[in-house]
């Protein structure tokens, strides 16, 4: 298979898919992550990770794979996004603190006009948290740039999470086996 395109800039995602051996050359566009009111909270991420794809064809009959993808973070029906600083980002991880929310991975593949959307969803579960190891985290960590506040595979994700049900690493910011299974469908199929 030809190299992917790569649609994100997240270094988080530049590993997954080098531990998963892919073949990628990474490609951005600015995009807006706006979204038309109306949408269900899974079909967010989608919309988003479509338009990131979107910025970064070239033509429409362009036969590079492009692969991309939004990661947001739900409590109790409520989008988390990125923090905007650091009193922000405890915040948030105050309220993430000994409850359960989603991590919700949208990804778009395109091929020409041809495209596969879907949505990944895991269930993470923090143990409660002090106002002091979220401060160390986030002093230390600045997890700024990360939807929810933070990032399962370091230190807070290491201590603080009691538990998840789905794709770990969908949490990390992208489903890759299910993202390799469809890969390998758009290769047979398309």
């Amino acid at each position: 298979m030809d190299p992917i395109i790569l649609a994100s800039q997240s270094p988080r995602r530049k590993q997954l898919l080098e531990w998963a051996e892919i073949d990628f050359e990474i490609k951005v566009s600015e995009t807006d992550e706006s979204y038309p009111s109306g949408l269900s909270i899974e079909e967010i991420p989608v919309f988003i990770a479509r338009k990131k794809a979107l910025g970064v064809k070239e033509k429409p009959d362009d036969e590079k794979i492009i692969l991309a993808a939004d990661t947001i973070v739900v409590l109790k029906d409520e989008v988390i996004g990125k923090p905007v600083d650091k009193n922000h980002a405890i915040d948030i991880l105050m309220r993430l603190s000994g409850n359960h929310h989603r991590v919700i991975t949208g990804v778009c593949i395109m091929k020409g006009k041809k495209e596969v959307c879907f949505a990944d969803i895991t269930d993470v579960w923090f143990h409660p948290l002090s106002k002091a190891q979220i401060e160390y985290y986030v002093d230390r960590y600045k997890p700024f740039d990360k939807a929810g506040a933070y990032a399962i595979q370091e230190w807070i994700g290491v201590t603080g999470i009691k538990s998840i049900h789905g794709d770990f690493y969908n949490v990390i910011g992208l489903p890759v086996s299910r993202v390799v299974q469809e890969l390998e469908n758009i290769v047979d199929r398309w």
